[in-house]
C-alpha cells in the first residue's frame, strides 16, 4: 500500500496477533453488535451473523499473525465492511437471485475499501494454501506444521524421532510438492493477477 501511515486502531490488529483477550472482548463489545444488526436487517439471523463474525475474526487473526495487516483506516469501518461483504457473498451463494441490501450503513472510504480487498485476497490465498496442504500426506503435514512453529530443524527432527537429514529432505520435498500444486491450481493464476 502506498500510504504507510498506520491508524491508531492498529492496536486492535496487534491485539489480535497477540491473542489479547481484552482486545478481542473489546472488538466483540464495540463492533460486533453493528454487524449483527446489519445481518439481521438483511435476511439473516443471530447465528448467521455470529458465523460471519467468527470467520472474519479468524481471517484477521491469521493476517495479523502473518504481520501483513497494516491498518490505515478506522477498525470499525474496516471490520464492518469485511463482515458486510462476507454476508453479501453468503446471500449470493444461497440464492442466485438478486440481493436487496439496505445501504444506509455503508462507507465508500477508499482506504477502507483497499484494505478490505487486501484482506479478501489474503483469505483467498489462505484457502488455496489450506486446500492444497490437505492433499499432502500425513507425514508431510506433520513435518511442515512443526517447521512452521519450531524454527530449529534439529528440534523438529528430535520431536519426530528422526534424523536431521531426513527432516531437511522431507521438508524440501513436501514444500516442493505443495508449491507445485498451488501454482498448478487455476485459482492461483487469478490470485496472482490480483
Amino acid at each position: 500500500m502506498a500510504n504507510t501511515t498506520l491508524h491508531p486502531d492498529q492496536s486492535y490488529i496487534e491485539g489480535l496477533a497477540n491473542n489479547d483477550s481484552a482486545i478481542i472482548q473489546s472488538i466483540y463489545k464495540k463492533f460486533v453488535p453493528k454487524v449483527i444488526s446489519y445481518i439481521r436487517n438483511n435476511s439473516g439471523d443471530e447465528d448467521q451473523a455470529q458465523d460471519v463474525v467468527q470467520e472474519i475474526m479468524i481471517v484477521l487473526f491469521n493476517q495479523a499473525k502473518a504481520k501483513s495487516l497494516q491498518l490505515s483506516c478506522p477498525f470499525d469501518a474496516y471490520f464492518f465492511l469485511l463482515c458486510k461483504r462476507k454476508w453479501l457473498n453468503e446471500l449470493k451463494k444461497a440464492s442466485n437471485k438478486g440481493v436487496t441490501i439496505k445501504e444506509e450503513e455503508t462507507s465508500t472510504n477508499e482506504p477502507t475499501a483497499d484494505m478490505v480487498a487486501e484482506t479478501e485476497l489474503f483469505e483467498e490465498k489462505q484457502q488455496l494454501f489450506d486446500a492444497m496442504f490437505q492433499k499432502l500426506g500425513e507425514k508431510c503435514q506433520e513435518v511442515l506444521k512443526l517447521s512452521f512453529t519450531i524454527k530449529s530443524m534439529e528440534e523438529v527432527a528430535e520431536k519426530l524421532n528422526v534424523t536431521y537429514g531426513y527432516v531437511r529432505k522431507k521438508k524440501s520435498l513436501c514444500t516442493g510438492q505443495l508449491t507445485q500444486w498451488i501454482q498448478e491450481n487455476s485459482r492461483f493464476k487469478s490470485l496472482k493477477l490480483s
